[in-house]
């Protein structure tokens, strides 16, 4: 039996009738007819057959009414850059059935297209997609990405600085592996088996410090979900999570109990800039930095290791079971509310906290520094903002507050929320803008390539 859909009001990408097939985490496809879009009901992710099979059924039954409806003909199908999810694999095969283009879209470029899409815009956007993964368009590990999107045309203009991911996937549902990551990026691997053996063993942790050391299945990502990892790592807040942002969901739990509190918050360094070179090779990652960076004057790399490395240092006295109060410098003007009537929670717990808001703070103005400075550059007033990161209040509030303030016009996705559930009504919008700007009678579309 198909899967159940729900009929929206969230307006078109275009007059061509488009079908997405979506992402492969919290899947849900949708057809864009007639100025009108359909979507199915969350099928779950496509590592489990059962979604696969229900995916299957909600596109057969989208096709069956799209030939029903009276309206415009179906024109492509539009899936996922990565080839190997199964939704990509099942565009390819149904397109090939209805003799159609299948047009595959970059993921981060869907995120900010169904933001675009769901506003109705169709002026040139400056976009910010912050979430785990998606395959880049150099075949990399891509998750927090600055974009400029104009219609059929769009390009990367900076990216986090990349970590490498120890182990692959593994180091996904492995937090401490990604803190061990982040360690031998700021020049300081040699550390990890002193930082981390204890906590995981002296053997787990001394071969992922070999393998970051020789490069050995080590993959490079940008990913904004890795960073928290880290962080949340760094802080014994999550070593290992069964569920997908479990480790960033403890970060933002700690960082809104020092808010709410209006606890004095450490003084950490804010994120710096680098040049678009420096990340090009994995050669340059396992490298020093300077923790004066240069200031945010144009959209490059934001690399997050000098608010990072500060709170990993500030933290280690946590890792051993004692308070580190004595040894934070506070900012008292980045408190961010009244004291509570709450009872006070013990000093490392607090301290804990503490540093998780202070992390977020850091985070979201050196972001909002970024996107500024490519909004210049740029001219432009129009900033969307997606993925999954932008569940967490405390970072979309902050950024949000912060690139209203100084004059942008900031938009989220709506009814489907940040998150992939969404995406495939970026892939929908990204698809008619090709078909609109380059029709083809192939039956296969390769991304129209970044813009350099």
């Amino acid at each position: 039996m198909p899967t159940p859909m729900s009929r929206t009001a969230t307006p078109a990408p275009s007059a061509a009738t488009v079908l997405a097939l979506g992402a492969w985490l919290k899947n849900s496809a949708c057809l864009c007819q007639g100025g009108r879009v359909q979507w199915t009901a969350v099928h779950g992710d496509l590592s489990d057959p059962q979604s696969c099979m229900a995916l299957r059924a909600s596109a057969l039954a989208l096709i069956r009414q799209a030939r029903a409806s009276g309206g415009p003909p179906l024109a492509a199908l539009a899936h996922d850059l990565h080839p190997d999810f199964y939704s990509s694999q099942l565009a390819q095969e149904l397109a090939a059935e209805l003799g159609l283009p299948a047009v595959a879209v970059q993921h981060h470029r869907a995120h900010i297209g169904a933001v675009m899409a769901a506003h109705g815009l169709d002026e040139p956007v400056l976009g910010l997609a912050l979430d785990g993964f998606g395959l880049g368009s150099d075949g990399g590990a891509w998750g927090g990405e600055l974009l400029w999107l104009e219609g059929a045309q769009w390009q990367r203009l900076g990216h986090l600085h990349p970590l490498a991911l120890p182990g692959g996937d593994q180091a996904a549902r492995q937090p401490w592996r990604m803190a061990a990551s982040a360690l031998h990026a700021c020049g300081l691997g040699a550390q990890i088996g002193a930082h981390w053996g204890a906590r995981v063993g002296a053997s787990r942790a001394a071969t992922v410090q070999q393998m970051l050391a020789r490069g050995l299945n080590c993959p490079l990502s940008s990913s904004a979900g890795r960073w928290f990892d880290a962080a949340a790592a760094a802080l014994g807040l999550c070593l290992e999570q069964d569920d997908e942002a479990q480790a960033a969901v403890a970060l933002e739990q700690a960082a809104a109990r020092a808010l709410e509190r209006g606890t004095p918050l450490p003084d950490l360094p804010l994120p710096g800039l680098l040049p678009g070179a420096a990340t090009q090779s994995a050669t340059g990652v396992g490298t020093g930095f300077d923790a004066t960076a240069t200031p945010l004057t144009s959209s490059q790399i934001l690399d997050l290791r000098p608010p990072w490395l500060a709170l990993h240092e500030a933290a280690a006295p946590l890792r051993l079971g004692r308070t580190a109060n004595a040894t934070l410098p506070t900012a008292p003007d980045r408190a961010a509310a009244p004291p509570s009537a709450h009872t006070a929670p013990a000093p490392s717990i607090a301290a804990q906290a503490a540093l998780a808001a202070a992390f977020h703070l850091r985070l979201a103005d050196g972001l909002a520094d970024w996107v500024l400075a490519a909004a210049r550059a740029r001219q432009t007033r129009s900033v969307a903002l997606a993925g999954g990161c932008f569940y967490n209040r405390i970072l979309r509030q902050r950024l949000q507050a912060r690139l209203i303030e100084a004059g942008q016009h900031v938009y989220l996705q709506t009814a489907q929320g940040c998150g992939d559930a969404g995406l495939a009504l970026g892939q929908a919008w990204v698809a008619a803008q090709e078909l609109a700007a380059a029709p083809c009678p192939a039956s296969f579309y390769q991304e129209n390539p970044l813009c350099v």
